[in-house]
């Protein structure tokens, strides 16, 4: 236990934290690995692989995960501008790299190898993004004529563009909804709203006829949804109320993407109904709370930033739980903390670090706990 009275960064953080966020957090992290281990080994034996493999990358790659949250937890609003800037710029670098030279996985170019690393520069591009856009938009409220929104739209336009190339369209809708949700809570004039909402639907309009990828996708959601879609829809069905019990679902020996893209099925098949449903709650639970945390923050910026990635937070995982039983057409989009993906784990510490730390209390007590003592903030 660190006193009340510890004045180093570790004991300033220790009281000021969001205990709540945080023990969502790891609670998030704990599922996934069990997840992962019902789901990654039939993956693993159908392409040739050891049947622990996803397993232990995972398990790899968790600690890191932490440790980055946790890091990036202690920084304040100036050092994650700083961070965020350099970190955007590289990403974008990295993403147009991606494009260039990364191989082509089932019609998308999203990955590129950097030595024994695979890497998806385009979720992390979500939490810099975030942070970036809601520091042009703090500029712009806060300072004498400076342009943020026209800055923060450039932004968004060239990351949109560089996704739409890929194609990511899920990756871009998460990209266009947190511009759109940070524009609002700036004071964005109704009229523009109402402009940058026709102009996303006619984004997507044209999506649908220009992209093949897009098309085929969403053709098959009319259809009924992709035999992928069908065996997940199915897996609802197996498992009940209560599931059929771990590691006895079979969905997960016929979907190719059962540990990342339809992790969610999985879980609805052997823990049931009512696993979900907390799974569910849990996600709200945290996002809900980092919107109540984040609209009580002096700064505008900590209150547009820290909404905003918890937006981005939420929609993700309502994407991919709302792809799985069919209401959208897949997307290809990974559950936070849940999902197998090195990449995918340390976006999401990455976001989740960004939120814990601008949700911190901005005063406590000093007076050290005991009988008497102030146990307040």
């Amino acid at each position: 236990m660190l006193d009340r009275t510890d004045r180093s960064v570790l004991g300033i953080w220790f009281w000021t934290v969001d205990r709540w966020l945080l023990t969502s957090a790891f609670m998030l992290m704990g599922i996934g690995i069990i997840l992962v281990m019902a789901a990654s080994p039939p993956v693993a034996e159908r392409i040739g692989l050891a049947e622990q493999h996803f397993v232990l990358r995972q398990l790899i790659y968790l600690p890191l995960a932490i440790g980055l949250m946790l890091v990036v937890s202690l920084l304040n609003p100036r050092q994650i501008r700083i961070i965020s800037l350099f970190g955007l710029a590289g990403i974008c670098g990295l993403m147009i790299l991606t494009l260039l030279t990364g191989a082509e996985v089932k019609g998308a170019t999203r990955w590129i190898s950097l030595g024994p690393v695979r890497l998806q520069p385009s979720e992390f591009a979500k939490p810099f993004f975030a942070i970036i856009c809601a520091w042009l938009l703090f500029l712009w409220r806060e300072g004498d004529n400076f342009p943020g929104w026209i800055w923060a739209t450039a932004v968004a336009g060239v990351i949109t563009l560089i996704l739409i190339m890929q194609p990511d369209v899920g990756m871009t809708s998460v990209i266009v909804l947190t511009w759109g949700f940070q524009m609002f809570l700036a004071g964005m004039p109704a009229l523009l709203v109402i402009a940058a909402a026709a102009i996303a639907v006619a984004g997507a309009v044209a999506a649908y006829f220009l992209l093949d990828h897009v098309y085929a996708r969403v053709q098959k959601f009319l259809d009924g949804g992709a035999w992928q879609t069908k065996q997940s829809i199915q897996s609802f069905i197996d498992g009940g109320l209560l599931g059929v019990g771990p590691g006895d679902g079979k969905v997960k020996e016929n979907l190719p993407d059962a540990h990342a893209d339809f992790i969610f099925s999985v879980a609805a098949e052997e823990y049931g109904l009512f696993a979900c449903l907390m799974l569910i709650t849990l996600y709200a639970f945290f996002v809900l709370r980092s919107f109540d945390k984040s609209v009580n923050r002096q700064s505008l910026f900590s209150l547009i930033a820290g909404a905003g990635l918890a937006m981005q937070f939420g929609v993700q995982a309502a994407i991919h739980m709302a792809s799985s039983v069919n209401l959208i057409p897949t997307k290809g989009m990974t559950l936070p903390f849940i999902s197998y993906g090195g990449s995918s784990l340390l976006a999401s510490a990455l976001t989740v670090g960004f939120i814990l730390a601008l949700t911190k209390r901005e005063t406590y007590s000093q007076q050290p706990l005991g009988r008497g003592g102030n146990h307040g903030t």
